[in-house]
């Protein structure tokens, strides 16, 4: 495997995360306002982002706010941090 495709495929594990830390901010965001969970975009948004939260949803800090989608973000930020990046740097050093 030659280094831009190691580069390559970091990139878009980069960008799926980031891309999922901006559904579950539009996710966040739309909790505060009413809305159709019957409109195709909102529900996809729904769908993709669930399986995120919902780990986090047993995280229960005062009293009605809903921190999950923070716990969520910050634990794709760990994990962007401390296993992608050394992962991929990792390989990419044995190769190179």
């Amino acid at each position: 495997m030659k280094i831009s495709t190691i580069m390559y495929i970091y990139r878009v594990a980069d960008m799926v995360i980031m891309i999922l830390q901006w559904l579950i901010i539009i996710r966040s965001i739309l909790s505060w306002f009413p809305h159709s969970t019957g409109n195709f975009i909102i529900r996809t948004i729904y769908e993709i982002t669930e399986p995120i939260l919902r780990p986090f949803r047993s995280i229960r800090i005062g009293g009605m706010i809903d921190f999950s989608p923070l716990f969520a973000i910050l634990a794709l930020i760990l994990f962007r941090s401390f296993v992608l990046g050394p992962l991929f740097g990792g390989i990419a050093s044995l190769l190179y």
